[in-house]
């Protein structure tokens, strides 16, 4: 009989070592921070939000509301701290809303 490897490897370790060694860590970043955007921001706002973009370390919001918009270009540093602080990493430098 064949000896077997019993070094066990945690499925999260698996599954973070897969996603390095595919370099999926900037697909799965534009994921989280649409989810953070929806979990942070709420309905009243995601109700008015038509588009999330990741692109480098700026994120682009498109919003259906011109009033909304200028809401939230009052605490766009804010906004960038929360959302930083949900992905657990500093990701987002700038937000443009549109």
């Amino acid at each position: 009989m064949a000896k077997r490897n019993n070094n066990l490897l945690n499925i999260s370790d698996a599954l973070k070592d897969f996603v390095e060694t595919n370099n999926l860590e900037k697909g799965l970043d534009k994921v989280n921070v649409r989810e953070a955007w929806a979990n942070l921001m709420g309905n009243g706002v995601n109700n008015y939000t038509t588009a999330i973009e990741l692109k480098n370390d700026t994120l682009f919001v498109q919003l259906s509301s011109s009033v909304l918009r200028e809401e939230l270009s009052y605490g766009k540093e804010k906004i960038v701290k929360m959302l930083n602080e949900a992905l657990e990493k500093d990701l987002i430098k700038k937000i443009i809303l549109r």
